[in-house]
């Protein structure tokens, strides 16, 4: 069978510097894949790559493919066409994203005047249906604002209703949730599940947080360094990690959920910092923070697959359960 994004040997360079590096995965129609890493990771780069909206000076190699037909190879006239329509992408700041200018319903229901060519009529009634799918209470009266009028998880719902307006068969959405409060940030999610269901299409979920993307997803991807570290189902991420670097993410994570309860104590955090993109170490690039660091790291480690999971690291954590989090970096 046939995935419905196939990602294989994706690397995005700018000039000599490689910022991300052979990555390969793939998503299922129905499916939801979360990318995970800090921010400097590789993830949004990504995902900018595959929707082939890279900025000037940044070059993508490898092959994205959106069922049969490959991304990277088409026209920008044809990526435009698939855009919006095959795939489409949310943003993490909508007010980014949308013009301050036009009114909401004049956003939403552009996307159909562009690929389904409907008259201006028709995409307002649209835009309005889409605002009510999105759960806007009045959809009339929220097409007719303007984005500042709306609140942060409004003008997200606003994008994702742009979204899935050609019901695209693949959903990115890059951090929809950052900046939005805990009770907010689970609405979206539970949002984005929903349409995913109703919709068969697949989705890939890029997120700094394990525990946000555990909310949704069934499988996981940790990336570092512009290079994928670890891939594998929900169930094997969150209960036995095997990458350093996942462990450590994961531990963190639940420290932060956990965090109210323990207010004034010091939460765990990864020691350093992510290296600058295009600057990685030789070898494994997460070796300068990792306590598991052995003298194989020097060289870079394959990426292996094995019982429907992937891992590329030479000491990894194994028979270590994720709540002990001793032997994480």
């Amino acid at each position: 069978m046939t995935a419905l994004l196939s990602v294989r040997g994706l690397s995005v360079s700018s000039g000599p510097l490689e910022l991300v590096r052979d990555v390969s995965f793939d998503v299922d129609a129905g499916e939801r894949v979360g990318l995970i890493g800090e921010s400097g990771s590789g993830k949004s780069l990504t995902a900018l790559a595959v929707m082939g909206l890279l900025g000037e000076g940044l070059r993508a190699s490898g092959s994205v493919r959106l069922g049969d037909e490959e991304l990277l190879e088409a026209s920008e006239l044809r990526r435009c066409q698939l855009r919006g329509d095959a795939i489409a992408m949310v943003f993490q700041e909508p007010m980014s994203a949308l013009n301050p200018t036009r009114r909401v319903g004049d956003q939403v229901g552009e996307t159909l005047r562009i690929h389904r060519h409907l008259s201006r009529k028709a995409a307002e009634r649209a835009a309005v249906d889409l605002l009510s799918r999105v759960e806007f209470a009045e959809p009339e009266r929220y097409a007719r604002m303007y984005p500042h009028e709306l609140s942060g998880g409004q003008r997200q719902r606003a994008m994702i209703a742009s979204a899935i307006a050609c019901d695209p068969g693949v959903i990115l959405a890059d951090e929809p949730t950052t900046a939005l409060d805990v009770t907010v940030q689970r609405r979206v999610l539970e949002l984005l599940d929903r349409l995913v269901d109703e919709e068969g299409c697949a989705l890939l979920l890029i997120a700094h947080d394990l525990a946000v993307v555990s909310e949704v997803c069934d499988r996981v991807i940790t990336m570092y360094g512009g290079r994928l570290v670890e891939s594998g189902s929900v169930s094997q991420i969150i209960n036995e990690p095997h990458h350093p670097y996942t462990q450590a993410l994961l531990a963190t994570s639940k420290a932060l959920s956990v965090s109210e309860s323990s207010l004034g104590s010091q939460l765990p955090s990864i020691p350093g910092t992510v290296p600058s993109a295009g600057h990685f170490p030789r070898g494994c690039p997460f070796q300068d923070r990792c306590d598991r660091r052995v003298e194989a790291c020097q060289v870079m480690p394959e990426v292996v697959e094995t019982d429907n999971r992937a891992l590329a690291c030479w000491n990894p954590v194994v028979g270590t359960s994720a709540s002990g989090g001793g032997e994480a970096a």
